[in-house]
């Protein structure tokens, strides 16, 4: 398995950019008729977490979950990090050649060492 690290362009700054999960979401109910003090907190899957930064980042973020989703997968890693995992290294190549192709120097993977994930 391999897993880099996805950087996109900011739309503001023009300047590189990751996603990561601060905390995780909450969610409520709120009743009619009594008080509902139930709340769940949930972490965003990698796709959810890449599609809260439309309109942020450069690119089509659901153009670049689709072409990502060809070659692996998106997930939040330790509960932080988006991570894109692909099975192996020629899988990898395959995806950053086509994310040149379709996005240019929008966005990019930077590859997570081995060592670091041990």
């Amino acid at each position: 398995m391999q897993r880099a690290m996805l950087w996109c362009k900011c739309a503001a700054m023009h300047d590189p950019v990751r996603p990561v999960l601060k905390q995780p979401a909450v969610i409520g109910w709120e009743a009619k008729r009594r008080r509902v003090d139930l709340t769940i907190e949930r972490a965003f899957n990698g796709a959810e977490l890449l599609r809260r930064m439309r309109g942020w980042v450069t690119v089509d973020v659901q153009d670049l979950i689709a072409l990502i989703e060809r070659y692996g997968k998106l997930k939040v890693l330790d509960g932080r990090d988006l991570v894109v995992e692909s099975a192996d290294r020629a899988a990898m190549k395959a995806l950053v050649a086509e994310m040149l192709r379709a996005f240019g120097d929008e966005v990019w993977l930077e590859e997570i060492p081995k060592t670091l994930l041990e």
